[in-house]
């Protein structure tokens, strides 16, 4: 069966599109054309305008203030900082000062207290030393035999006992001897011998006699009876006293007692003397020299006498001690 097609069909489905599209496009326009809503403009006598234009004002001047101050406390940070550690050292330097002067303080009062106490001990010593002081020029006066110093322990005589020195001399040597001995109260060893050399106590060569009271009162009562061999000369003596008794730590005096230096160099001798009686740390000699020369008389070397004086001034000068020439043997 054949269908048949409506014509009325056809026309309304164009229709209908048209007038859809219509009325689309008046709808488009009136959107496109709408115009936007009125806006109210703002009054311009309102007053809020001028105060919110000057804060703006304000706001935007003080951000430029704090950005400025921000910068400012940037850059003096190291400074704060350096100015932090100066102050912190010095506290340190006072607080160390402080320590000190308090230190100090207190030292100076104990300086004080002890300076008292010392001007009180001076005060009272006084009498002390003034008793100290008058006993040691006591010493002084005491420490002397004409002159000659007399700070040793030990003392060696060299007795010249040549017939120039016989019976007119006896009396005198023994005075002079017995002086001598007076001023050394203790002395830890004696010893005697002859200008030729010849030890006077028999048996005590190289050796100390025992000091005491009877042992001096018996040495000098015994001299009359020393008539050793005499080459009227104290070199030998003095060679044997030096070589035989030198010490580095003894204290030695050596005397001399005698009127003539006979067929003797005096220069020869000292030198030697020199040689055998070396000097310490302070340049002094280990053994000191004395001497005391009695008047001589008329004989066989006539000019003995000023020899001896002469040879004794040099030799005791240069050992350390002093050379006493009597003049009579009264």
């Amino acid at each position: 069966m054949k269908l048949q097609r409506r014509a009325e069909e056809s026309i309304s489905i164009a229709f209908l599109d048209v007038i859809t599209c219509g009325i689309g496009a008046i709808i488009l326009l009136l959107m496109i054309s709408k115009p936007p809503p009125a806006v109210a403009p703002a009054p311009v006598d309102d007053p809020r305008v001028a105060e919110i234009a000057r804060l703006q004002r304000t706001l935007f001047s003080l951000e430029d203030e704090q950005q400025k101050v921000s910068d400012e406390l940037a850059a003096s940070t190291p400074r704060l900082t350096a100015l932090k550690d100066e102050t912190q050292r010095l506290r340190d330097a006072l607080l160390a000062s402080q320590f000190r002067a308090r230190g100090a303080a207190q030292a100076a009062a104990r300086d004080a207290e002890e300076l008292g106490k010392l001007k009180i001990a001076q005060q009272t010593l006084s009498e002390e030393m003034r008793r100290l002081r008058a006993e040691r020029q006591q010493r002084v006066k005491a420490a002397l035999v004409g002159g000659i110093p007399i700070d040793s322990e030990y003392v060696i005589f060299i007795i010249d006992t040549s017939a120039s020195m016989g019976e007119h001399v006896t009396e005198a040597l023994k005075r002079q001897m017995r002086e001598i001995l007076t001023v050394y109260p203790r002395l830890k060893g004696l010893q005697i011998l002859s200008d030729g050399g010849d030890y006077l106590v028999p048996g005590s060569a190289r050796g100390w006699l025992q000091d005491s009271p009877n042992l001096r009162e018996e040495l000098i009562e015994t001299i009359p009876a020393w008539r050793a061999n005499s080459p009227s000369n104290p070199q030998n003596g003095i060679y044997t006293a030096i070589r035989d008794y030198y010490s580095s730590d003894r204290k030695i005096s050596l005397y001399i007692l005698g009127d003539e230096f006979a067929n003797g160099s005096i220069d020869e001798v000292v030198k030697y003397v020199d040689s055998i009686n070396p000097r310490d740390a302070q340049g002094n000699p280990r053994i000191r020299i004395h001497g005391i020369g009695f008047p001589t008389r008329t004989g066989q070397f006539k000019d003995a006498g000023a020899h001896f004086a002469a040879f004794m001034r040099r030799l005791t000068h240069r050992n350390g001690g002093t050379f006493i020439g009597l003049n009579a043997y009264r």
